[in-house]
């Protein structure tokens, strides 16, 4: 609490003292004399403006110095104006019932020291009275400034912020951006009805990222705002890899010739910089009418697009005796502008006699330069006139023939002599100004009408007390309202310009778009804009580098600005697919590939089995056969139903092992096409319960062949009783169900993508994996078809005519080579093929069943059909008992040299016992 007591005394006497010597600086270096523009009021509002663009300075031999400002400038002129109807406007409207506004307007003449100076009448220490328009250094009574509007450079008003702060006078300037001003700790009074640099900077980097333009030179002002403007704009350029090519810092207050030569400096760097078309520049309309003088006389300078901050955005004198077309194009980003119609209103009913405007100095002396300047013209054009003889032209027709007289000059460019002092006026009107001034009148007025609802102001109101209203007032124009943020800035956003010439008439305020602070986007005004901006800027290129199309990315030079790059195709399996990539996307592996220096990824052709493949019609043929042959043997066992081949080979399981058989060759037809979820389910488990069904009726077979052999009595009643060839098959087949289920429920096949050597192909296969459940399917079969094997190769000596042993044997001979073959190469071959090869082995493995286990059958039934009778059965099985059996006449009808010893076969008995029926029914 004691520090802060303390702080307060300090700062207290550090006011005194500063207010103390103001005013001995003032003594020394008179600034008695002023030009100003002043009205009565009960609140007086201060106005600082840059009616004079610069200052000469002379020093007196005792040290003083005096100071005379010179280069008048119009349009800031026509910006006092502009405070000064505002404030007649709201007299006029009595929004403040009895009080009225009065104002004090003095010339900055931008330069920051003499603001300073002229600053000290607002304050209370240096206030003089006006009489004459020159203050004479006497007290007056008059009501203190509430505020002051001004000043447009943020240089002066930086300056004058710090002074003004010591009296807690509030500050509105409608033209000062730079971000210092932002900081409340530092410029606690200062306010502002203009968005800061930030944002204009911001406006500036979207117009630059929509056009491409990444490679550009910045022209700035060596103050407080050309240097902060410039810092922000780097670092935002550089969040958006914009290269600055080149920077040109131009000093505001030095002389001409220094200043000359850092404009011949920016000259030479924009010619150096031959693929920068598009500079950026923050510089003053003085500035920029120098360097287009000089650099439009080189044809290389010519032809650049400009994209202008505030500072000139609307300012057409630089053009000088340049057209528009000299320059190329030129994009203003300006403030938010206000109606003019008002305004051009005034200046028309501006009185044009200098004496009537003893108030205002600056109109006065401005009326009366004009007004010499037209009588000199008046007496050139009479001395011309007599020189030609027509020296008798009466005033009356003086203005046509003067008008005829001024002829368009280089460039288009027209004399603006002979205009009236009123058009000079409206022709120097910023609109954006009108807006601005215009808001910061209104702000002021706004908060004398809060605090005056209850209150007499017209004594007693304090600086400190109208700074408090102005920060919390909400007021209005053009029907919207506006109020100050916590940073006193106003964010009204920004207005696009596009400069445009028709013939000799230049328009400096064609808006085609406007930028949103709180979107950050800029939004075109209408389509035509739309079309009119790109019309003049869609061609243009400015860039380092050369653009990388897609398929290309750009490989930054090493020690270069990210902006110098060279373009780098993109490997095999990437690519890029937009201008200027940073990167190479990969393309998906398993389904897509690029080539190098691709702008896209190609999907990769799915390689299957196919239909159309030959290897895959020729095995489609064979399984076409052999289905036929199956059917074909099922016919024949069927219309020999009752012969005793059939009978023998125990026709129904006959039957079912056909049906089992042709199931087999269906499952090698879903082997071939495009691999689906339901084709890779179906084909592995469509062929491994039709083919265990096939080695389980080829098992019960070897079952009954094995009760013909001699065994133990006791052991073959065993055998007997459990020889029920029905449930057997029926649980073998059940057993692999429980299999396949078990495979489909938890982890089925299913379609997968394969990458192959060809980029360009992918291979599309069912997925058999876990292979420990397809492996079990398989190895249950071959269990079944070795138990099978094992019975029919103990039973091989059976008679010929009965015995089916032999080519089961042979048969299962055949499917265990098969498939020992195809375990390795399934796991060695990769590619569409592989289905293939297990189609192959299917097929060699049913046509081995078909052909030993029905081809010989059938060739008995159908051309040996002598072989086919009860008799030739009774003869075999004799031979096959007896040994040697003799004809009549002593000749061996057969011979068996298998002959059992000693034991009477019950299956053999069975079958006679059939044999002998069979007989009794033919």
């Amino acid at each position: 609490m004691q520090l802060l007591e303390n702080m307060e005394h300090c700062f207290s006497f550090y006011s005194f003292v500063s207010v103390l010597l103001v005013q001995v600086y003032a003594e020394q270096f008179n600034i008695r004399n002023l030009d100003a523009a002043t009205a009565p009021g009960d609140i007086i509002i201060g106005g600082l403006f840059p009616i004079h663009k610069s200052v000469d300075v002379t020093s007196a031999e005792d040290g003083s110095e005096t100071r005379t400002c010179n280069r008048l400038s119009t349009p800031f002129l026509v910006h006092s104006l502009m405070m000064v109807q505002a404030v007649e406007e709201i007299n006029r409207s009595h929004k403040l019932g009895n009080l009225t506004l009065g104002y004090q307007i003095l010339d900055s003449c931008g330069d920051a020291t003499t603001a300073l100076q002229r600053i000290l009448s607002f304050m209370r220490g240096g206030r003089g009275e006006f009489h004459d328009n020159k203050c004479i250094g006497a007290r007056f009574p008059s009501p203190p400034v509430m505020a002051i509007i001004g000043d447009f450079n943020s240089e002066v008003s930086i300056a004058v912020a710090r002074q003004l702060n010591l009296e807690h006078i509030p500050q509105i300037s409608y033209g000062a951006t730079s971000g210092l001003l932002s900081d409340k700790t530092r410029f606690p009074n200062f306010m502002r009805t203009v968005p800061a640099v930030d944002h204009q900077v911001d406006a500036i980097i979207q117009i630059l990222k929509k056009n491409n333009w990444n490679w550009i030179g910045v022209v700035a002002p060596d103050g407080d705002y050309g240097r902060y403007a410039l810092q922000h704009m780097e670092n935002e350029a550089e969040e958006n890899n914009i290269c600055l090519a080149f920077t040109s810092i131009l000093p505001e207050f030095l002389d001409d010739q220094t200043l000359m030569k850092y404009i011949n400096n920016a000259i030479k760097n924009i010619l150096r910089n031959e693929n920068v078309r598009v500079i950026v520049s923050f510089a003053t309309p003085h500035h920029m009418k120098n360097i287009f003088d000089g650099l439009l006389r080189n044809p290389q300078g010519q032809g650049k697009v400009w994209v202008a901050s505030n500072n000139w955005s609307q300012s057409g004198e630089v053009l000088g005796n340049w057209s528009l077309d000299d320059i190329g194009t030129i994009i203003g980003v300006t403030h938010k502008n206000g109606n003019t119609s008002k305004f051009k209103q005034y200046l028309s009913n501006v009185d044009p006699d200098p004496d009537y405007h003893q108030n205002n100095t600056f109109l006065r002396r401005f009326l009366l330069k004009h007004k010499t300047k037209q009588q000199q013209q008046r007496f050139e054009w009479n001395v011309r006139l007599e020189k030609t003889g027509r020296a008798s032209t009466t005033q009356g027709n003086f203005s046509i023939e003067l008008n005829r007289a001024l002829k368009p000059v280089k460039k288009g460019k027209q004399k603006k002599t002979g205009e009236s002092a009123n058009e000079v006026l409206k022709k120097s009107i910023h609109p954006y100004a009108v807006f601005s001034v215009g808001m910061a009148v209104r702000a002021v007025a706004q908060a004398a009408a809060d605090l005056c609802v209850n209150r007499d102001c017209k004594t007693g109101l304090q600086p400190l007390e109208f700074l408090g209203a102005l920060q919390k007032a909400t007021f209005d124009l053009e029907g919207q309202n506006y109020t100050f943020d916590n940073r006193g800035d106003l964010n009204t956003g920004y207005e696009i310009i596009l400069w445009r010439q028709n013939q000799a008439m230049l328009d400096v305020q064609n808006v085609v778009a406007h930028y949103s602070i709180q979107n950050k986007n800029i939004t075109f005004t209408s389509p035509s804009a739309r079309q009119e901006f790109l019309n003049l800027t869609g061609n243009v290129t400015s860039s380092c580098s050369e653009s990388c199309h897609p398929g290309y990315v750009k490989q930054s030079a090493k020690g270069q600005p990210v902006c110098c790059y060279q373009c780098q195709a993109c490997p095999e399996n990437t690519f890029s697919n937009y201008t200027d990539s940073t990167k190479c996307n990969p393309c998906d592996a398993d389904s897509h590939y690029s080539e190098r220096g691709s702008a896209y990824c190609t999907q990769k052709t799915a390689v299957f089995l196919d239909w159309t493949d030959i290897f895959c019609d020729v095995l489609l043929a064979f399984t076409a056969l052999g289905a036929l042959l199956s059917i074909v043997a099922g016919i024949v066992f069927i219309a020999r139903w009752n012969t005793p081949v059939v009978r023998a080979s125990v026709g129904p399981i006959s039957l079912l092992l056909l049906l089992s058989l042709l199931g087999t060759f269906v499952s090698v037809i879903i082997f071939v096409g495009r691999p689906n979820p339901l084709q890779c389910e179906a084909r592995q488990v469509l062929f491994g319960l039709s083919f265990t069904l096939c080695i389980s009726c080829i098992l019960v077979k070897s079952y009954k062949i094995i009760l013909a052999f001699e065994f133990d009595p006791s052991l073959h009643r065993v055998l007997k009783k459990l020889y029920k060839p029905y449930i057997i098959i029926g649980m073998c087949v059940s057993l692999q169900v429980v299999i396949c289920a078990l495979w489909l429920i938890f982890q089925p096949p299913k379609p997968k993508w394969n990458s192959l050597p060809e980029k360009q192909l992918r291979l599309l296969e069912c997925d058999e994996r876990p292979f420990a459940a397809f492996g079990a399917m398989l190895s249950y079969i071959a269990f079944l078809a070795l138990i099978g094997f094992g019975f029919a190769f103990k039973g091989r000596n059976l008679p010929n005519s009965y015995n089916e042993a032999k080519f089961i044997t042979f048969g299962m001979l055949i499917y265990f080579i098969s498939w020992i073959i195809f375990v390795p190469v399934f796991f060695t071959v990769k590619g569409k093929y592989l289905a293939a090869v297990e189609m192959v082995v299917i097929l060699f493995s049913a046509y081995g069943i078909l052909f030993c286990h029905f081809l010989p059958k059938c060739y008995i039934i159908l051309c040996k059909k002598e072989a086919n009778t009860v008799l030739a059965f009774r003869q075999d099985i004799r031979c096959y008992t007896m040994g040697v059996i003799y004809d009549d006449n002593g000749k061996i009808l057969c011979s068996s040299s298998s002959k059992p010893v000693g034991l009477q076969n019950p299956a053999f008995e069975m079958d006679q016992r059939s044999i002998t029926r069979l007989q009794s029914r033919v």
